[in-house]
Order: structure tokens, then sequence, then C-alpha cells
């Protein structure tokens, strides 16, 4: 539970420059998964070292340090991420959440819910809206980037077994690429690639009183709002990923990852059409994701590079 601090708290809670404090860059010791879960927070004003800080929003104060971060960044990028994930358990009780995950549950800044993974007990971790209002009311000043989405609860839970997954190829993933220095900037989930793709349907039926929805949209205009989007498409559908990772290579080029998790429910053409997707596929057995395919795509197309990178 959230315990007080003393009265020297003060002193260990200022920021700690040389190991992160609120600037850009990564502090100094993170690495593997700190280091993926750090890339969803580099357009957040936030504590980013060992130190907890004081933190206000919306009238409250918190105390929060750059792992605790981390923790509310992945929680809202991903929907419900595996409490272990996050952050190591103890390993005499490991269905119980963290020290850290049970202080920002007391803090009202995250929910958990008992839940099984293939056959291994956990807890999921979500963000509440109290934490995502916290998130949204520290970005840093829109610089004309795309920023990274943060959603609190989760959205469909018939797909919950499915969507508990994600976080995990991310990690697999974002791991991978980083061994040939290429740096997630954004994760983009399939809801919102879809709703842009909605939008795109839709534009010309807006405003109009005598619509009735159905999009106005031929075969040619749908292929190259695909291939402007760099997104598969075959046999008049557009193909969407579970979730797109957004990079810059060594030379600050745009490289996109995009990673579907496969599980025993996918059959015939849906199946078969993720397969040809190029995606990096990730095939769900029991608790763990493990890789079994795909490729990576940059701005001029393919990167044959990253297409040769399986798991």
């Amino acid at each position: 539970m959230f315990r007080e601090m003393d009265a020297r708290a003060h002193e260990r809670e200022q920021a700690e420059p040389d190991r992160g404090g609120r600037g850009g860059m990564t502090p100094l010791g993170i690495d593997g998964p700190e280091a993926a879960r750090d890339a969803l927070t580099h357009d957040l004003d936030l504590p980013r070292g060992r130190s907890r800080e004081r933190v206000q929003a919306h009238g409250r104060e918190y105390r929060l340090s750059g792992s605790e971060v981390r923790t509310l960044a992945a929680a809202g990028a991903f929907r419900v991420v595996p409490a272990g994930e996050l952050t190591p358990s103890d390993t005499r009780t490991p269905t119980r959440p963290s020290r850290e995950i049970e202080r920002l549950e007391s803090a009202g800044l995250v929910k958990t819910t008992p839940y099984i993974v293939g056959r291994t007990r956990t807890r999921l971790v979500m963000l509440t809206d109290r934490g995502r209002d916290l998130l949204e009311a520290h970005r840093r000043p829109d610089q004309g980037q795309a920023r990274q989405a943060f959603y609190a609860g989760v959205a469909k839970p018939k797909e919950l077994a499915h969507d508990t997954r994600l976080h995990q190829a991310y990690l697999k993933a974002a791991d991978r690429l980083s061994s040939r220095g290429v740096r997630v900037r954004r994760v983009v989930l399939e809801d919102e690639l879809k709703r842009d793709y909605q939008r795109f349907l839709q534009a010309q039926n807006r405003g109009r009183s005598d619509s009735d929805g159905t999009p106005m949209r031929d075969a040619e205009a749908i292929a190259e709002w695909a291939r402007a989007h760099q997104l598969p498409y075959h046999d008049d559908h557009v193909n969407l990923p579970d979730v797109r990772l957004e990079c810059e290579d060594r030379d600050g080029r745009l490289v996109i990852e995009d990673l579907e998790v496969v599980t025993p429910h996918y059959r015939g053409a849906h199946a078969a059409a993720k397969a040809r997707s190029g995606f990096t596929r990730y095939r769900a057995a029991g608790a763990r994701v493990s890789g079994s395919g795909g490729s990576g795509r940059g701005g001029r197309g393919r990167d044959a590079r990253l297409a040769e990178e399986l798991l």
C-alpha cells in the first residue's frame, strides 16, 4: 500500500540530473524492457530518474519515479498489461502485484484485476481515467509530430486473452530492433489505425443529411490510402496490424514495424490474410509469445535487413 514518506523524503525525491531528471534522454542504467517502455514517455514532461518527484495534475499531488512513469505509460499505450511484465513481483507471492503497482493503484492511477494468461495466474494492469489524465496533463508542447496515445480501461473484454499478449510482443520486437540501431518512437494500436481508416472512408459523408453511412470511396482510392500508410491491400481489403511501431533508424529515417499476435482462434481466410500481410507475427503459446516471422518497412518500402530478422 502507499505509505507517507518520512521527514527526509524531500531530500531523496529531488531530481537527479545524472540519472535522467525530466529531460528527454533515457536515464543511465536503463536497458532491456525498461528502455522499451521509456520510448513511450519521450513526449511527457514527467520524472525519469530513480527518485520520486512531486507531480501535480488536476488539483492532486503525486510522487512518481521514472520507473512508475514508464509503468503508467506502458499500461496506457497497450490498454492492459500483465503486472509481471511491468515490474517483477515478489517470488514468494507471485500473483500479488509489486509494491510499485500497489502504490500506483492506491494513488488511484491504475487498477488491477486477476487473470490467467495461458496457464499463468497474474493480475492485469490498466490506467484509470485519473491515470490517463495525469499523462495527458504533462505532455510537452506539440512539435508537429504524432503523439503517443494513452487509454484507460478495457475496450473489448472478449478480446482480452489476445490483447494481454501485445505488450510482450512489443518488448520482443523493440529488443530486436534496438540491436540493429533502430529506436521505437511511438506505438499505434489497431484501434487507432482503424479509426483513421474509417475517417478516410466517411470523409465524403460528413455533413450530408442524405448520407446512409455507406463509404463513398472506390477501390483505387482505398488502395492508394493503403499505400500511403504502408499497409497491405489484398482482395479489396486493407489489413491492419495489432500494433504498429513507428521507429527511427541510425540515419534518422522512418522505419515501420507492424506486429500481429496469432492465437489459436485464427482460422481460414482471416489467418491466410494475416500470413501474407508481411507483418511480424508472434504465435501465442501458453503464457508466452514466440516469434514466427515477418518484416519491417521503411519510408521507401520494405527494409530487407529487418525482413531477415526473425524470432
